[in-house]
């Protein structure tokens, strides 16, 4: 009965012609993570996952746990996307994927737990997600997490959570405003997004700070909400595409010339809004719209000049060892890799080290480290040995996942003394504030809207 339903489920969600754009010719076994953790299993590659996609809807196999499994198991990195020579468009075959199986079996246990707590509610409103955090800062501020931590009592939760749990952000500090060192007629809308305007609140200060000191305006539009991206991975895609609209909607004005965002995994999902909502005629010019606009924070500091700032500054004698952890999204779907480099290039006090395999997946991936800990456990120890191969001070990311799992891998190899993971954005800012640099006399007043929490 459950073959049956699932087969019709696959014909209804998956794409067939998409499926038919796989040429087998395995170009994407070498980037795909799960194929290599799993010793060459072919069931755990983009290509053995889509055969079993088009056999499911054929129906010539039998759903069984082990293909639910091999669905699970896939990362949703999309690094195979840019290896793949026929331009096969994976990351949209697992959205559906999922989409067709959640539709059939709903999650349950840990997953049905997770799930649950962040799409219907912390991801869902952004006044839930405010509470949660509030918590997480009276864990942390009244002494509470020191006792937790004295008395063993994280011991009676599995592992990954106490690991996750070492790695949370401190309480965000306040950031010290800056004034523009020049004029500049650009408007950018701020996608605030929901980790990084809780969790990271401090970064994205530091985001709002750093733009305005380059010249431009930033606007937080009000009653934007989650991107959606988790939702769209999860088999959730109809709510995602009910935040899309949403932002869309909050973001829809020709006032702004760039939507920018600091989270890559965020930017993925958003700049591919256009895509979802193509059929729908309310939505489809608005969307392409939108997305055109979309850029990631490196990016945007580039166009605004941050480059030919940092050429000005003195050279440093003494320099901190950095490297960069990409995020999946950022580099797969955005194709940005070479802008967050070419900034911690220029930075004068920074000795930029490239670690090997720099653009494969740290095991984040959303939420997948709290339903795959195993999976993304392993991944997480073979980024390390890369990490430790160019001894950092710093491993910088442009993604809040990747910032927290990165986090776990420096506590877990016992480097939290004298290693730190940090968002570029952290970086550029204290380089900005370290130097603190003479005052134009050109300055833009920047009216900050309050986002809606």
């Amino acid at each position: 009965m459950v073959n049956n339903q699932m087969q019709v489920a696959f014909q209804e969600h998956v794409n067939e012609d998409y499926l038919l754009d796989c040429m087998r010719c395995g170009f994407c076994l070498s980037s795909c993570p799960t194929y290599i953790q799993t010793q060459q299993d072919e069931s755990q590659s983009p290509r053995g996952r889509i055969a079993l996609m088009k056999a499911v809807r054929d129906g010539v196999v039998e759903w069984d746990s082990s293909i639910e499994n091999s669905f699970n198991l896939c990362l949703g990195c999309r690094a195979c996307e840019p290896a793949c020579p026929a331009g096969v468009q994976y990351g949209a075959l697992i959205e559906q994927t999922r989409v067709a199986i959640q539709q059939i079996k709903q999650p349950k246990g840990i997953k049905k737990i997770v799930q649950n707590t962040t799409f219907n509610h912390l991801f869902a409103d952004k006044k839930d997600l405010g509470k949660a955090v509030s918590l997480v800062r009276f864990y942390q501020k009244s002494g509470l997490q020191k006792v937790t931590r004295k008395i063993g009592f994280l011991n009676l939760f599995p592992s990954f959570l106490k690991e996750m749990e070492k790695a949370l952000p401190e309480v965000p500090k306040k950031v010290e405003q800056l004034s523009p060192i020049t004029k500049s007629p650009i408007k950018v809308a701020f996608f605030t997004g929901c980790l990084m305007d809780s969790l990271f609140k401090e970064i994205n200060d530091k985001t709002i700070e750093t733009i305005r000191f380059l010249g431009a305006e930033v606007i937080i539009p009000k009653f934007q909400q989650c991107c959606g991206a988790l939702h769209a991975h999860s088999g959730e895609l109809e709510k995602g595409i009910k935040n899309a609209r949403a932002n869309i909607n909050a973001f829809d004005s020709d006032e702004y010339d760039f939507i920018v965002n600091n989270a890559g995994g965020c930017g993925a999902f958003l700049s591919e809004y256009e895509k979802h909502l193509k059929s729908e005629q309310k939505y489809k010019e608005k969307a392409e719209r939108f997305s055109t606009k979309t850029i990631d924070i490196s990016s945007l500091l580039i166009k605004l000049g941050l480059l030919d700032y940092l050429k000005t500054l003195p050279k440093k004698a003494e320099k901190v060892a950095v490297t960069y952890q990409d995020s999946c999204h950022l580099r797969n779907v955005n194709k940005v890799f070479n802008q967050p480099r070419a900034i911690l290039e220029n930075l004068p006090g920074v000795e930029f080290r490239e670690m090997a395999n720099a653009d494969t997946c740290c095991g984040s991936a959303g939420i997948y480290n709290l339903l795959q800990p195993k999976m993304a456990n392993n991944i997480l120890e073979t980024k390390m040995k890369y990490v430790k191969e160019v001894n950092p001070t710093y491993i910088v990311t442009s993604n809040p996942g990747c910032l927290m799992q990165m986090q776990v891998g420096i506590n877990k190899e016992g480097l939290s003394s004298y290693v730190r993971a940090v968002h570029i954005v952290d970086i550029v800012y204290e380089q900005i504030i370290a130097n603190k640099p003479l005052i134009s006399n050109e300055v833009v007043d920047c009216e900050l809207v309050p986002a809606i929490d």
